[in-house]
């Protein structure tokens, strides 16, 4: 008999249904719908996220750059969510102390972490017993944004470019201090960077981050700092600050004026600091993902675009995957730059 083109698929079902006992096809019936129930939970789970505030970890006090960042990313994810992104403080050792608590949070996307080129690049560099590992530790979500350092000194220091400065550094040996926001930090690195290319002796004073850096500068308290720009701009604009010159290979957006340092005499002299999101390492691919498609939605804002180049941040969003390969180069990077330059964290 002809079968048509619509039977055959049938008989095919038939035929394979026949060779599987009445138990085995109702233990396959029950398997199939078990997944089908599962993934139709995991989906509802996303279709939820978040169902209650999400805490985003900062490792540094506010006024710093990872703090201006997190609270501009925080409230605009609140919005989005509905539901309150609540920042949490935790400074102390460079950034490992928050960096370790949410390194070590629940894997449910509920506590998000924003990191920093010393919580995830440099300090793992400087210390062999830090108590996380980034590339291990944490679940890469999205960089967020590049700035370089800028050069500042306290208004009473007679240098208004390198040269000058270097020249009054060389003529007042180990009289100069510079602060930085915290050992191993982006900031203390940049600065023994400055002291090896220029050949000129400082003396490197720690800070709980960022904002207490510059401020010491503004005191008085030490006389040079290598700040993020995102921190300085405002204080270098109001006079409160003497600009010198910033630390990426080309001039800054949000200051066109000030020269870099490798085209002040010190050729190649680059660094930048970056900002990004990660999860704890377990966290599910889905809420990676989701929360990268939010914060790329959120930053991608022309308002928010805005508030970033005023302050002297500049956009970099990415992949998941070229965050990790961002991070790995630059843990490789840094660990030259220490071994040339014999960095030491006291």
């Amino acid at each position: 008999m002809d079968h048509g083109p619509d039977q055959a698929p049938a008989r095919s079902v038939v035929a394979i249904e026949s060779t599987i006992p009445d138990d085995g096809m109702r233990f396959v019936t029950a398997s199939m719908f078990a997944l089908v129930a599962v993934c139709a939970t995991a989906q509802a789970a996303e279709l939820a996220y978040p169902d209650r505030p999400v805490r985003m970890m900062v490792p540094f006090p506010p006024g710093g750059a990872n703090d201006i960042v997190a609270r501009l990313v925080a409230q605009k994810l609140s919005e989005r969510w509905g539901k309150p992104v609540v920042i949490d403080n935790r400074a102390g050792a460079g950034g490992n102390i928050g960096t370790e608590v949410g390194a070590r949070a629940n894997a449910d996307g509920y506590t998000l972490t924003i990191g920093s080129t010393s919580t995830y690049c440099t300090n793992v560099v400087l210390d062999s017993k830090l108590p996380f590992d980034p590339r291990r530790d944490f679940a890469p979500i999205s960089l967020i944004v590049t700035a370089p350092n800028v050069m500042v000194v306290h208004p009473s220091v007679p240098a208004a470019s390198v040269a000058e400065f270097i020249k009054y550094a060389k003529a007042h040996p180990q009289r100069l201090n510079f602060s930085s926001f915290g050992d191993g930090s982006s900031s203390h690195l940049v600065g023994e960077m400055f002291k090896s290319a220029a050949s000129v002796a400082m003396q490197h004073v720690p800070y709980k981050g960022g904002g207490p850096a510059l401020a010491a500068v503004m005191g008085g308290e030490v006389q040079v700092t290598f700040s993020n720009l995102s921190v300085a701009l405002p204080q270098v604009k109001g006079g409160k600050v003497k600009g010198i010159a910033v630390t990426s290979i080309r001039r800054a957006i949000a200051l066109p004026e000030l020269p870099t340092i490798a085209e002040s005499g010190l050729p190649g002299f680059e660094a930048i600091a970056s900002v990004g999101i990660m999860a704890p390492s377990a966290t599910p691919r889905a809420r990676v993902m989701r929360v990268n498609h939010d914060v790329h939605a959120v930053v991608g804002e022309s308002a928010m675009r805005d508030q970033f180049i005023s302050r002297g941040l500049e956009i970099a969003l990415s992949t998941p995957e070229e965050f990790a390969r961002y991070i790995r180069t630059e843990i490789d990077r840094w660990s030259k730059v220490v071994r040339d330059s014999g960095i030491r964290v006291q």
